[in-house]
């Protein structure tokens, strides 16, 4: 399942993706027209549900008749939003988990022995399709991150790698967009990270059951169609188990905590001279089995 999230009508709501069609089941209003009871009213809400919810889904799915094309919305009359626009926590970021992109920020040296982390604000999130503020009043030099996210299904605290996927909900991509400048003046990472709507997250959160192995998924950056990042999961420092093994060691994970796993080599300032983003630009972002998460710099 393709979980997805969009306003219609100016609300909120939630479904699922039809295979068919690409078109969004819109699982809120068959819950309402169906009279299930305890059907969450947002897809986070949901998650904190656990195995629950994936059972509910399964009873509305087999509520509905062969020809459910009624409750099918045209994907391009939606305006997407993050699967989930408010986590419990910051979006928890992994950095320099890829060897070449840890050297082409600096060197060798800056190869990580232990997780690196550090946060986004939510309030930087943003969903597939919608415009990335160039924030040209405070920075020069804004960059792009292709990255494969996870979302946490089921809280814990003290995990061990052997469990550590049972705690995940499902994946999605992400796009760490950076101010440069402002990283390196304030000697942070959070203000440079943290700027509104510089974390598109989408444009849906596949089901972990239907990815094999997230730590072997080929991921490809595109900017204005030029493949910018072309690697694969393999080459994590980290691998995901570790990520939330290390993350989880005293502190609680929650469902629907995001953590980003960290972003190949092929930056725009990894070039030489940097290629920073520019007003138009178009950012694509694939990764095996879960799909293509696009924006524009506006």
């Amino acid at each position: 399942m393709k979980f997805v999230s969009y306003e219609c009508n100016g609300l909120e709501q939630y479904g699922i993706v039809d295979d068919q069609t690409g078109d969004i089941l819109n699982l809120s209003q068959i819950a309402i027209i169906k009279e299930i009871d305890d059907f969450p009213l947002t897809l986070l809400e949901g998650i904190k549900q656990g195995d629950h919810f994936i059972t509910t889904i399964q009873k509305v799915m087999d509520s509905l008749e062969q020809d459910y094309s009624s409750f099918l919305l045209k994907k391009d009359s939606l305006k997407w939003l993050s699967p989930i626009s408010h986590p419990p926590k910051n979006v928890i970021c992994v950095g320099k988990n890829y060897r070449e992109h840890a050297i082409e920020m600096g060197s060798e040296a800056d190869i990580p022995e232990h997780v690196m982390i550090f946060t986004k604000a939510t309030t930087a999130i943003t969903g597939h399709l919608s415009n990335i503020d160039l924030h040209s009043e405070v920075t020069s030099e804004l960059d792009y991150e292709g990255e494969l996210a996870v979302v946490i299904g089921k809280g814990g605290k003290n995990i061990s790698e052997s469990d550590a996927l049972k705690h995940v909900f499902g994946y999605t991509i992400l796009n760490d967009i950076t101010a440069r400048d402002l990283q390196k003046r304030h000697k942070q990472f959070f203000i440079g990270k943290s700027l509104d709507t510089s974390c598109p997250i989408g444009p849906w959160i596949i089901h972990h059951s239907q990815i094999k192995n997230p730590n072997n998924l080929d991921i490809t950056t595109k900017v204005n169609n030029e493949v910018r990042q072309n690697s694969n999961t393999k080459h994590f420092i980290f691998p995901i188990e570790e990520v939330i093994s290390t993350l989880s060691k005293g502190m609680t994970l929650e469902p629907g905590d995001i953590i980003a796993t960290g972003t190949p080599a092929g930056v725009g300032k990894g070039f030489k001279p940097p290629i920073f983003l520019k007003r138009n630009d178009q950012i694509d972002i694939t990764i095996e089995g879960i799909g293509t998460l696009t924006n524009k710099v506006q």
